[in-house]
């Protein structure tokens, strides 16, 4: 077979386009690519619900990858041994209570999970900013819609417009940075449901109290908009966790159980 180079340009144009084209209009919007929102991707595509996740950089999979200190291995404690068994990710037993995996197999089985179930992966798509409007009451702003460009655009401080997408929810799993409630909490001046009313941004180190309180974090900060991950605990004021990673995934499904029942499936 003789390979044309313009057909198969052709084929990646076309079937990208395709994809944009279809995540214009979305139920769940999950803006960054680590373990919680992979988790929310892979459980509200297999209820049917319309989701699309962004993530900024070349490879979704967050802080994953790295384990601890680039020591590819990762912790899971029993709490969550449950969903790594949904996730169909290998696991050993280190000792009672504390489970291991491999992060590479861990992060690439749940990217695989998310994507098979139906919920598209758009990589190296900065979130610039959100859409809003007024709620159906008229007494307040709901969260509607992401601001979206190319990441090479925003780093390069380019001065190209973005393009936008409608979606009925917006979960923020950015991590650390908690890019989406901090622009909501900036650039619209509103309160978010934390005991400051803003982004109070994340403790030092405290594993057990940090992987506690991201399952509890994990919540609608803002009308439309969910919080999950490490950056439930970066708005909330809690500890941060370190390469323990069942509260990331607990989150995650803690959250997509709240979606599913208030979208259905």
């Amino acid at each position: 077979m003789k390979l044309d180079d313009i057909v198969i340009s052709k084929g990646i144009i076309d079937n990208y386009y395709k994809k944009l084209t279809d995540a214009l209009e979305l139920d769940v919007a999950l803006v960054g690519g680590g373990p919680s929102n992979l988790v929310i991707g892979t459980i509200l595509g297999q209820n049917g619900i319309k989701a699309a996740l962004f993530e900024s950089k070349l490879a979704p999979g967050g802080g994953m990858w790295g384990g601890g200190m680039m020591f590819n291995e990762i912790v899971v404690q029993e709490s969550a041994l449950g969903l790594l068994k949904e996730m169909g990710i290998n696991y050993k037993v280190y000792e009672e209570g504390y489970y291991t995996a491999d992060s590479v197999e861990a992060t690439s089985t749940l990217i695989s999970n998310c994507v098979k179930a139906g919920t598209t992966i758009f990589n190296m798509v900065k979130m610039e900013d959100v859409m809003f409007r007024e709620t159906s009451d008229g007494d307040g702003k709901r969260i509607s819609g992401l601001v979206l460009n190319w990441t090479p655009v925003v780093h390069m401080n380019l001065h190209v417009d973005p393009l936008t997408i409608r979606s009925k929810y917006v979960v923020d799993g950015t991590g650390h940075p908690s890019e989406v409630c901090s622009i909501v909490s900036r650039k619209m001046d509103a309160r978010l449901n934390t005991p400051t009313g803003k982004v109070i941004g994340e403790m030092s180190m405290w594993a057990d109290r940090g992987e506690e309180m991201t399952i509890e974090n994990a919540v609608e900060v803002y009308p439309g908009l969910y919080v999950t991950g490490m950056a439930a605990n970066a708005v909330m004021g809690a500890p941060r966790m370190g390469p323990v990673f069942g509260g990331m995934l607990l989150s995650g499904k803690k959250v997509a159980q709240e979606l599913i029942g208030r979208l259905g499936s």
